[in-house]
């Protein structure tokens, strides 16, 4: 492992630690592009999330940073440090729906597709926005789009103090 990469994993584990619903076991994940500002979030609201997946469809500076993409989309940023961070904390905190392909709009959308796992934002249409489709900010018509789907977890991110 490298230096740089040694780096990122002590940084993201320091960060998953100090969070409040962070699982046992966080994930390392590479920090957002810095072209990516806070400014770009969005309400907190399910709504505003849904909105702002639509106003950023084609944007690809998100590529590799779906948690970002999902968490700017609410408002807020770097609440979990993975998307599957993110899935473990809905589980632990009985948010999650395992399974359940009939997600309400703005719900938290989850696929186990690896180290770091996918999420995107429900239409509440059977279908979801997310980074990864067509290798930038898109919509999919269904949940099949991407392989290995968990589930969904409630449309809503805590409060951070």
């Amino acid at each position: 492992m490298d230096l740089r990469r040694t780096g990122r994993v002590l940084a993201a584990g320091a960060l998953g630690a100090a969070l409040a619903l962070s699982p046992t076991a966080a994930q390392a994940v590479p920090a957002a592009p810095p072209d990516v500002a806070a400014s770009r979030m969005a309400d907190g609201t399910a709504h505003g999330a849904v909105a702002w997946f639509r106003q950023h469809a084609g944007d690809a500076s998100y590529e590799g940073y779906c948690e970002t993409a999902v968490e700017r989309a609410y408002g807020t940023s770097e609440v979990w440090p993975s998307a599957n961070a993110h899935w473990q904390a809905a589980l632990d905190t009985g948010a999650a729906h395992p399974g359940d392909r009939n997600p309400p709009p703005g719900a938290f959308v989850f696929w186990n597709s690896g180290e770091w796992g996918h999420v995107g934002v429900a239409d509440g249409a059977g279908g979801f926005h997310s980074t990864s489709i067509g290798g930038a900010i898109g919509h999919a018509a269904g949940l099949d789009h991407f392989a290995g789907y968990l589930g969904w977890s409630d449309p809503a991110v805590p409060a951070r103090t």
